[in-house]
């Protein structure tokens, strides 16, 4: 029962260490990472050297929490310096060959995944996203097996390390019920392919073009340049303009005492004649006809299936091209009016 207590403490010291870690990081991250132009070249030597400090500090205090005492292994190191550092040989050439290992299979991995991305293909993006977050999850499973195994190497016990993982990741998933329900959503959001880097989504009313997926968070850039970071798993509903061809759809109004069937065939006539002018088309514009009897027109709608995500620009070509074919034919485009009646 003490053995499990004191296993218990040292996994839940071993969190806060980690979570203070983090927390530095990413202070690191958001504000000196993202003002550095604007900051001192001293005052960034400063910061880097006290995240050192910090690191090492962090690492040590790991190591003594975990039973391994640092001043004895120095203290031995230091009363029999030749004999320790000719000991020390073998551990550090075993040390340097497996992180020349483990950059080496990080580099083929993302390399391969590189090349394979190059090729173009209907599939582009989705690969593009598999292998952008593949590589991201290979990278902390190469960081934690090269650091367990250099730990091992250097007489350290790895065993109760491994066995704090264990409960660390019991904690975790107790304590953080919302991080791991964004981790799943996450993954079947990439491998059932709801959307991909590149597609132009909307997220709760946030229009725009996925950036960056991760297990945990999407981020998605508008068209102003804003970037909105989205948890996975309150992402609901999503709907994805990249999947399929889109429809550009514009809808005008004629005066009452204009001729319907005229204006329908004249549109009818001289809108094709677009489509030779605009390849974002897949076909001719079509004038579906009467949509809407309005208090003071006659509502009449034009479609035309066009290339994904060029709707816009379309529908703008169409609105500026009706216009001046309904000018041409002097059919009035109504608009509102104020008749004042001044008593005799």
């Amino acid at each position: 029962m003490l053995v499990q207590l004191n296993l218990l403490l040292q996994s839940l010291y071993t969190v806060l260490i980690v979570l203070f870690l983090g927390l530095v990081f990413f202070v690191h991250r958001h504000f000196i990472e993202a003002n550095k132009d604007r900051i001192k070249t001293a005052f960034i030597a400063l910061v880097y050297g006290l995240l050192f400090l910090i690191l090492g500090g962090s690492i040590v205090t790991l190591l003594f929490i975990w039973g391994y005492d640092i001043s004895d292994y120095l203290s031995d190191l230091i009363d029999n310096a030749a004999g320790g550092i000719e000991q020390s040989i073998p551990r550090i050439i075993g040390s340097l060959v497996t992180l020349f290992v483990a950059l080496a299979l990080y580099k083929i991995v993302k390399v391969s995944l590189f090349q394979l991305n190059r090729k173009e293909s209907p599939h582009h993006r989705r690969r593009q996203t598999i292998s952008k977050v593949s590589l991201s999850i290979f990278k902390y499973i190469i960081a934690t097996i090269s650091t367990l195994s250099i730990l091992a190497i250097w007489g350290i016990n790895v065993g109760p390390a491994i066995a704090g993982l264990g409960i660390l990741g019991l904690v975790i998933g107790l304590g953080a019920q919302k991080f791991i329900n964004d981790l799943i959503s996450g993954f079947f959001i990439i491998f059932e392919n709801h959307y991909n880097v590149g597609d132009w989504v909307d997220i709760g009313g946030f229009m725009g073009e996925v950036t960056d997926i991760g297990l945990k968070t999407t981020k998605v850039k508008n068209f102003r340049g804003e970037v909105k970071i989205f948890n996975n798993g309150s992402i609901d509903p999503v709907s994805n303009f990249s999947i399929s061809n889109s429809l550009a759809i514009v809808d005008f109004g004629i005066a009452y005492k204009e001729d319907i069937e005229k204006a329908m065939t004249m549109l009818s006539e001289k809108l094709p004649a677009m489509q030779a002018h605009h390849e974002e088309m897949l076909e001719a514009p079509r004038v579906l006809g009467v949509t809407h009897l309005d208090s003071s027109s006659v509502n009449m709608r034009v479609v035309v299936l066009v290339r994904s995500m060029t709707q816009w620009g379309i529908e703008r070509a169409l609105r500026k091209r009706i216009k001046e074919l309904l000018n041409e034919a002097n059919i009035e485009i109504p608009f509102p009016q104020v008749v004042i009646h001044q008593p005799k």
